[in-house]
């Protein structure tokens, strides 16, 4: 086994902090590698919350295998044996969806006509979403789990545990369902539906489970392998765990009691539980948490029109036991903070740089963007940028020789830009009127410009960016603009970079004005500026 470099094995990167607990687990038990698990419910569709998941775990498993120098497994497992519980809103053929209630939805007809059941169309749904993102895993299918024998050896374990394993969950229950609960739920031999039953005899020697149907009081016997039963939701945790020998799950943070029962139940089987990461969830702008039935969220194809697939990567990168807003404000931001830590990568290789996980340790080949996101949405809101082409115009000015083949990144983020504008930006733009303050800063602003039009032009691009900036600070160095700085000396205050992103770009905030003015032209945002102080009357929206 090949040793962490240093700096690996120091680098406080929560994906390391989380491998070293896999990676002493892994020791402790003598296996030769790890197995890392991620769940899905097959009910529904793969959205924004199964791509976070999937990332996070395997930033972790690629952290473990170069800490230890062991190999490692991602495990993608669908919880495919589960009954339906209710008809989801955004499948056809409701009405045959509702006749095949409490079925497995891998026991049920696809609904969308292309796959042997329900279950089968959307674990191919999770493979292809997966898939396209390039996540390294294998897809595991409770159904086939289940029905294959792999679980039956742990079924058998649980039977003979039966009652210690309700003891870890009966606590948790009202007195009704306590008087009821059985880790485990046969799969009634007429209609096919999960059974949710006490146990009337459980007879391992016998492979046996005896129970009542409650409609018609039928005593049934039911094989306890082979597929004929499943077990409930916690005790399934953990008897997946305990048969698999998982080493490492996430979840999030609305499972904690569900990890800490299953946990429980894994140790009454005989195994030590998984080491476990608990994220927290996404709340909308408001702050509330979203829920798929309220829509209150982004979905990861609205992501992913606005902004390349690493921006989101970064998203899930930060802070994941912190709760983040997620919306359509945070893309942007996003987005650039992703290219400036891609920056960064390319200089040195530190396993710190969220890029450097997103990336598996390698800066991409292809270069730098020359402007950032927010630069491009703001040209293009100036522009009106309905076709990439607009945009195109002006960066080849701005950096000569770039090219959608030259430049494939800046090629993505040009053609999201034009989406992210005509979407969300041109629905929103506002322009105000500028106060008396505002035209006198204003003016000397163009006076400055013009004056200095033609040395300006001159330069080089970040030069031209820099200089254009400090004349913007000295058209603000007046009142109502002045505040002290924490120097003591007088600086300029927001307020005046407010009134040019709202007075000129119709926004209440945007990037670093010098470097827009370069990229836009020292003639366009005089244009810029004798419109807004031609205006004798507020816009109307």
């Amino acid at each position: 086994m090949s040793t962490a470099p240093a700096d690996l094995a120091a680098t406080r990167a929560w994906p390391f902090e989380e491998a070293r607990k896999v990676a002493a687990r892994v020791a402790k038990s003598g296996k030769a590698s790890a197995l890392f698990e991620t769940g899905y419910g097959p009910s529904g569709l793969p959205h924004i919350g199964t791509f976070g998941e999937v990332a996070r775990t395997t930033w972790v498993r690629r952290a473990f295998e170069m800490l230890t120098g062991r190999p490692s497994r991602l495990i993608a497992f669908s919880d495919d044996m589960d009954g339906l519980r209710k008809v989801p809103d955004n499948v056809p053929n409701k009405e045959m969806l509702a006749r095949h209630l409490g079925r497995p939805v891998t026991a049920i007809p696809d609904p969308f006509g292309t796959h042997e059941s329900f279950g089968h169309h959307n674990n191919a749904r999770l493979r292809a979403f997966l898939d396209a993102f390039g996540f390294d895993y294998e897809f595991a299918s409770s159904s086939d789990y289940y029905r294959s024998g792999r679980f039956d050896a742990a079924l058998l374990r649980m039977a003979e545990k039966h009652e210690e394993v309700r003891g870890v969950i009966l606590p948790t229950l009202g007195p009704d369902r306590r008087a009821t609960y059985s880790p485990f739920l046969p799969i009634h031999p007429t209609t096919g539906v999960v059974m949710q039953v006490p146990m009337e005899e459980v007879r391992p020697a016998e492979d046996l489970l005896v129970w009542r149907d409650p409609e018609t009081g039928e005593r049934h016997g039911t094989r306890i392998t082979g597929g004929h039963c499943k077990a409930q939701w916690k005790a399934d945790w953990a008897l997946r765990w305990y048969a698999l020998g998982v080493d490492y799950e996430m979840s999030g943070k609305d499972l904690i009691d569900s990890v800490r029962l299953s946990s429980g139940i894994c140790r009454v089987l005989g195994a030590d539980p998984p080491e476990a990461f608990t994220y927290e969830h996404f709340l909308d702008e408001q702050g509330q948490k979203i829920s798929k039935s309220k829509g209150n969220g982004l979905t990861i194809e609205e992501w992913l029109r606005y902004a390349p697939p690493e921006s989101l990567s970064q998203f899930m990168y930060n802070q994941p036991q912190r709760a983040k807003r997620l919306y359509f404000d945070q893309i942007p931001r996003a987005v650039d903070e992703y290219l400036q830590h891609r920056a960064r990568l390319r200089v040195a290789p530190d396993p710190a740089v969220p890029a450097w996980h997103i990336h598996g340790g390698a800066a991409p080949n292809d270069p730098e963007p020359p402007v950032s996101f927010a630069m491009l949405l703001n040209l293009a809101s100036v522009v009106n940028a309905d076709d990439p082409a607009i945009l195109w115009g002006f960066l080849a000015r701005y950096a000569p020789g770039a090219t959608p083949a030259t430049q494939p990144m800046l090629a993505r983020l040009v053609e999201h830009a034009v989406h992210y504008y005509r979407d969300f930006v041109a629905p929103t733009k506002r322009f105000r009127m500028p106060s008396e303050a505002e035209r006198e800063a204003l003016t000397a602003l163009m006076i400055a410009l013009r004056d200095r039009a033609t040395d300006l032009e001159a330069m080089p691009p970040e030069d031209r960016a820099r200089a254009i900036q400090d004349l913007v600070y000295d058209a603000g160095r007046r009142e109502p603009f002045l505040e002290p700085g924490k120097d003591g000396r007088m600086g300029v205050s927001r307020g005046w970079f407010n009134a040019l992103y709202q007075v000129l770009l119709g926004q209440e905030e945007g990037p670093r004005f010098g470097g827009f003015v370069a990229l836009y032209g020292i003639a366009g945002t005089i244009g810029l500026i004798e419109t807004a102080l031609a205006r004798t009357e507020q816009p109307t929206a």
